[in-house]
């Protein structure tokens, strides 16, 4: 499939004196998703959002600028072009402070969006790829800072396949630490069994392969089905509860689980091996088995 034709975002990735131009595509799909309008509960009519202002009532987007209140009930504006004017030309660029062991990055702190980074030009393809090549031989990752959507962000370049993937980070002021949740729990001492038996389960429960593609969004795909039985005039059913065992004791539900999952293990060895029996010439791997979603 060809990449998509528009771009995110258009500048130079800098490492020191080497500058590659290069381009961004947005790494998250949208597409699939369902949206949901809000409406008025007695006549279902779309509700509007007005922007009014309490001197001259209903404005126009092109009449709402942005503002700081440094003082009560007092305002200085704020433009984008001023602020803009702040930054050099290499705030224009992913200017790469460094770089950083693979797993440095706890994923606490990942922004959730991130961007595809591909060479813009046959001029910046060979130090594109040898920065590339060079990270993955380094088992390393980059910290860099970028200025997309008109602001500054904290960004982590890694190697994917033959791409760098370009992923936002939060600023360590905007994550809660985890220590300030610790005190939250207790410590506790275990008995050698529960140890035992709770590595026995971690064990058993090791997926033989991860594959996740094979897991997909469960709201959007309940969500479908229930615009569709509402179209169809069909009544919501209450979906049965699948009734969990009763278990109260903690060794009772360790063992209990250990039973289950060694059993899994066994049941999908039996069915690997069968797979292989059935059809020898596709060549599966043991252990191939998909997850389900």
């Amino acid at each position: 499939m060809a990449a998509p034709s528009r771009t995110s975002w258009k500048g130079f990735l800098k490492l020191s004196l080497i500058s590659v131009p290069v381009k961004a595509f947005t790494a998250n799909e949208t597409a699939g998703e369902v949206h949901l309008n809000q409406l008025h509960k007695d006549c279902n009519s779309r509700v509007k959002y007005l922007k009014v202002c309490p001197e001259h009532g209903e404005l126009k987007s092109e009449a709402i600028v942005s503002g700081f209140e440094h003082h009560k009930d007092s305002y200085v504006v704020v433009d984008p072009d001023e602020l803009d004017k702040l930054r050099t030309k290499t705030d224009r660029a992913v200017s790469i402070d460094g770089f950083v062991p693979a797993d440095a990055v706890d994923g606490m702190y990942f922004a959730g969006k991130a961007h595809y980074l591909l060479p813009d030009g046959i001029a910046g393809s060979r130090p594109y790829a040898l920065l590339r090549d060079g990270m993955k031989q380094n088992n390393v990752c980059a910290i860099a800072q970028v200025v997309m959507t008109g602001r500054e962000q904290l960004v982590l370049l890694r190697p994917s396949g033959k791409l760098l993937v370009m992923t936002g980070l939060h600023y360590p002021a905007r994550v809660r630490k985890a220590k300030d949740f610790e005190s939250e729990v207790e410590d506790i001492a275990f008995k050698p069994e529960e140890v035992a038996l709770t590595n026995t389960l971690i064990a058993a429960s090791k997926l033989a392969s991860f594959d996740l593609d094979a897991y997909q969004d469960q709201y959007v795909k309940k969500l479908k089905q229930l615009i569709a039985l509402k179209v169809e005039g069909k009544e919501v059913v209450q979906a049965p509860d699948h009734e969990e065992p009763k278990i109260l004791n903690l060794m009772d539900a360790l063992k209990k689980s250990v039973a289950e999952a060694q059993a899994r293990q066994v049941g999908g060895a039996a069915e690997d091996e069968a797979d292989k029996k059935l059809a020898p010439s596709a060549g599966k791997k043991k252990g191939s088995r998909k997850v389900e979603g």
